[in-house]
């Protein structure tokens, strides 16, 4: 059957959606999560680039510094210079890094929330088919990303030069500044410019999410043939589920042979509904429903109830209430108090039965 996108008319079912979460297919922008990074990064640029700017520097100049201490000529003592010099670049590193990976972990998790599947990582030949490679590079998806990339680096290249433009001022000064000024100028510009773009890519990648979702539910969406195979296998095959209301009913009536016949009267509607009540005063503290039922199962406990001697009392009214309200070896609830206490002092008034 084919499987053409206008075919594909159906909204994608709950079950559908989460097989295609178990393949990995989850509508999310890689554009979003690195314009999330870039845009911490400058953040944390800025509130620990100058920390971490000294901290290279004291680097720097323990290494290029004349230690008496240290020989160059033995191995030993170089090797441990470098350890020094590493683990002190480690702790100034460590908590950018550390703090760039939770970023792009929140991004990412923010967009397709948390969950681990390793169906991606299976080997799939389809997957290698160059024709399927082809396909990919030439068709109209891939032509809407080359049309959004270039408009992107379009959008990038203008405030740039903007940006460039409005600072220039402040650049050409540059060559006026002392080196320790220099470096904390040339810092402010380059953290100003990256901050400008680290927004504008967040924006653009906003609208690139929004995008993905909307091709992921178009991506995923089925035809009614698809709909009514899961339908069916759901719901399982139409012969077994004749069988098993078929067995259902057999138990319900199975059920009702054996309440009915200990109920102390039958409250009907008179013909769809039938509920049997029983009352013992030593040891419930209400009535309780014995059994009940609708039309043909409501036919057979009346039969029950006159073969057996049980009352048989009318009142459309409460046998609906009580059926519809109250499920099998459960108490009648107190709004029905009155109802029941008058019918089963009526029934113990025609068979003698003494009230407790």
């Amino acid at each position: 059957m084919a499987d053409n996108d206008y075919e594909r008319t159906e909204a994608p079912t709950p079950k559908r959606r989460q097989e295609q979460r178990e393949e990995g297919n989850v509508a999310r922008s890689t554009d979003l999560t690195a314009a999330i990074m870039l845009l911490a990064s400058m953040a944390l640029l800025y509130l620990v680039g100058g920390h971490t700017m000294q901290g290279m520097l004291q680097i720097m100049k323990r290494g290029l510094a004349f230690d008496p201490m240290i020989n160059s000529t033995i191995p030993d003592d170089i090797t441990e210079l470098f350890a020094l010099s590493g683990r002190s670049a480690l702790e100034l590193v460590a908590p950018f890094m550390i703090g760039i990976s939770l970023v792009a972990a929140v991004g990412t998790i923010g967009q397709v929330g948390f969950f681990l599947t390793g169906k991606p990582l299976v080997p799939n030949i389809s997957r290698l088919s160059p024709f399927k490679g082809i396909k990919n590079l030439v068709g109209i998806r891939a032509f809407v990303r080359l049309v959004m990339n270039l408009g992107k680096l379009f959008l990038l290249a203008i405030v740039a030069t903007i940006a460039i433009a409005y600072d220039l001022p402040g650049i050409v000064m540059l060559a006026q500044l002392e080196p320790s000024s220099l470096m904390v100028a040339i810092s402010g510009l380059v953290l100003s410019l990256g901050v400008k773009l680290a927004v504008l890519l967040l924006l653009l990648a906003l609208l690139d999410y929004a995008y993905q979702r909307f091709q992921h539910e178009r991506d995923i969406r089925m035809t009614k043939q698809q709909v009514k195979d899961e339908m069916k296998r759901m719901e399982g095959d139409p012969l077994m589920r004749q069988r098993r209301s078929r067995v259902a009913r057999q138990l319900s009536m199975q059920r009702i042979g054996h309440a009915v016949p200990n109920a102390d009267v039958v409250v009907t509607n008179p013909t769809h509904f039938a509920v049997a009540l029983r009352y013992d005063s030593h040891s419930m503290k209400a009535p309780k429903l014995t059994a009940k039922g609708a039309d043909f199962m409501a036919f057979r406990i009346r039969q029950l109830a006159i073969g057996h001697g049980i009352p048989i009392v009318e009142r459309k009214e409460l046998a609906q209430a009580v059926y519809r309200t109250v499920e099998v070896g459960q108490e009648v609830p107190p709004q029905y108090y009155n109802a029941v206490a008058e019918i089963l002092a009526y029934v113990y008034r025609l068979s003698g039965r003494k009230t407790a």
